[in-house]
């Protein structure tokens, strides 16, 4: 089993992306912070809480769905995941070298990460996406350097309709062939 980020900025088509890829027979995982945001509003509460424990709750969250993902078989496509969610912790309460790199080691994901580019044509809003479009391209930019800070290879995926997105994903995993563990 081999897990694979799928990243960018929020509104690029990354859960479209994993739904296409869930539909096509792949173990696939949302992201988390939209659950959370989902949640707090089905509550009556502010869509996000601080900004620290937003980012911890995702972590949390994202910690718990990689834990699970160890059981599946083949690849397993994350909407973002523990990686990303290190960034925003580490963004908002930085942690020393030591104990992030311990972090990302403990995490392991396939080296070649998938990122979708901002792309205003597709980019909505809606209850819990209530960023303007240059807040996509600003998370977008800052993950596209925290990726390559951490060692990780990026694929930016071609604004192609979603069932050739996939095959653009599937297709450069093939030709890449298998790489172990990857980079943590």
């Amino acid at each position: 089993m081999a897990r694979v980020i799928i990243t960018g900025g929020p509104g690029a088509g990354k859960s479209t992306l994993r739904r296409e890829l869930a539909s096509q027979g792949y173990g696939t995982v949302e992201e988390s912070a939209r659950a959370i945001i989902s949640g707090r509003l089905a509550a009556g509460l502010a869509p996000r809480p601080a900004p620290g424990d937003f980012a911890r709750g995702i972590l949390r969250r994202d910690i718990e769905k990689y834990e699970r993902s160890a059981q599946a078989r083949g690849w397993v496509f994350f909407d973002r995941g523990v990686i990303e969610a290190l960034a925003m912790v580490n963004e908002l309460e930085p942690m020393p070298a030591a104990e992030l790199s311990a972090m990302l080691a403990s995490y392991c994901v396939q080296p070649l990460v998938f990122v979708l580019p901002p792309w205003p044509e597709i980019y909505s809003t809606d209850a819990e996406r209530d960023q303007d479009f240059d807040h996509s391209a600003a998370v977008h930019a800052r993950l596209v350097r925290w990726y390559l800070g951490c060692g990780y290879e990026l694929h930016e995926v071609p604004r192609l309709s979603v069932v050739e997105r996939a095959r653009y994903v599937l297709q450069a995993l093939s030709d890449n062939g298998p790489r172990g563990l990857g980079r943590g």
